[in-house]
């Protein structure tokens, strides 16, 4: 199986300061895509800081694959429910669904 977790998105209330945190923290670089969006860099694992209001509560994991339908197939035939659709997103698509045990996940393809 290709799957694998590639990337870790952090909520915040205030991405300007989280952002600061961790590049002081950890030494970790920022790529700012907008007022409520920041990537991270060198943290060991792509990840970003989201501000936006339709954010998720926790920590969110993301698995990237190669075919998206099947992995959304798969998701649903395991258990897992639908949080939010396929949507794309700069760099590809994806979507966020929660496992039995509540955990929300999300799965992307990278866009050709």
């Amino acid at each position: 199986m290709t799957d694998k977790i590639d990337y870790i998105e952090f909520p915040s209330t205030d991405r300007a300061r989280s952002s600061a945190f961790f590049q002081q923290a950890f030494g970790w670089g920022i790529v700012s895509y907008g007022p409520t969006y920041d990537a991270l860099t060198d943290a060991g694992i792509d990840g970003g800081i989201d501000q936006a209001s339709e954010r998720v509560s926790a920590p969110l994991a993301v698995v990237r694959t190669t075919n998206i339908d099947d992995a959304e197939r798969r998701v649903i035939a395991a258990g897992g429910t639908i949080t939010k659709p396929q949507f794309d997103f700069p760099g590809g698509r994806r979507f966020h669904f929660r496992e039995p045990g509540g955990n929300e996940l999300a799965v992307w393809i990278a866009r050709d």
